[in-house]
């Protein structure tokens, strides 16, 4: 976490985030590193529908084409969240964590830079609290990646 703590205010760069499945574990993460507060706006759990229309600005036409667990609702979610929170960087994620269940793994993250937008899908393997490790460490190593691309 440090590493991206430290990217982000070397680009003088700020990221907010809207977590579901994660539960607010990768906000949790991040403002564990000193100087978090110097690139860190804010983050919302949007663990329902309701939520994620409201705060990360999701559009129920994209939930009942995509369903919530979709590429398509992460990348709203990073792009709502980074606008809400007039933030360079957002991040969007949203799963099934488990216990049970034919999707359990599923994680689909959003990730907004600047003007740019990227999506992805993973499937994680483990209990409940090892899938969301995961996936917090899986967007914070892209996160990284596309932010070291920036000059």
């Amino acid at each position: 976490m440090e590493e991206l703590v430290d990217l982000l205010r070397r680009k003088n760069m700020t990221i907010s985030m809207a977590e579901s499945c994660t539960g607010g574990l990768l906000a949790a993460c991040i403002v564990s590193v000193a100087d978090a507060s110097k690139v860190f706006n804010q983050s919302f759990v949007t663990y329902t529908i309701e939520a994620k229309m409201k705060y990360a600005h999701v559009k129920k036409e994209t939930i009942d084409k995509y369903t919530v667990v979709s590429e398509e609702v992460a990348l709203e979610m990073a792009k709502g969240v980074k606008l809400e929170s007039n933030s360079n960087v957002g991040i969007g994620i949203t799963g099934y964590a488990g216990p049970s269940g034919d999707n359990v793994g599923l994680v689909c993250f959003g990730l907004a830079i600047n003007d740019d937008a990227y999506s992805y899908e993973m499937w994680f393997h483990g209990d409940r609290n090892e899938i969301r490790a995961q996936a917090v460490e899986y967007i914070v190593r892209k996160t990284i990646d596309k932010l070291e691309e920036i000059s």
